[in-house]
């Protein structure tokens, strides 16, 4: 289990944005931010992303999963409109038994997943 995770990024504006509202229907808000970046963090205050400008360097894609709660907030991080507006592609919904995932790409080409273990009651 991690305690946070940092990524690179080319534009730091652009994937704040991208992050912000991908995430919003898993309830992640801005939990500190300054010149180094910005840590978002869930409603638990558990683990964090931390998103950095580095400009000089080609970021490494990273396979991110979000635990979402409901298979609602799936489907809202699917189709959240921030994610309409050419922040980043997205990639199909499946469910797999009781999973329910779905898969955007950010703006650097990290791909972001929102994940669901559970049948909504």
């Amino acid at each position: 289990v991690f305690d946070h995770v940092v990524i690179s990024v080319s534009d730091y504006a652009r994937s704040k944005a991208f992050f912000l509202g991908a995430l919003k229907p898993l309830g992640v808000t801005v939990a500190a931010e300054s010149p180094l970046g910005v840590e978002l963090c869930g409603p638990d205050g558990g683990p964090s992303l931390c998103i950095r400008l580095t400009p000089e360097a080609q970021p490494t894609h990273l396979h991110l999963a979000f635990l979402a709660q409901t298979r609602q907030q799936v489907v809202a991080f699917y189709e959240a409109e921030e994610l309409l507006e050419g922040f980043g592609s997205r990639e199909c919904v499946h469910s797999i038994t009781r999973t329910l995932s779905a898969f955007v790409l950010c703006p650097d080409g990290h791909n972001i997943e929102a994940v669901c273990h559970e049948v909504d009651a």
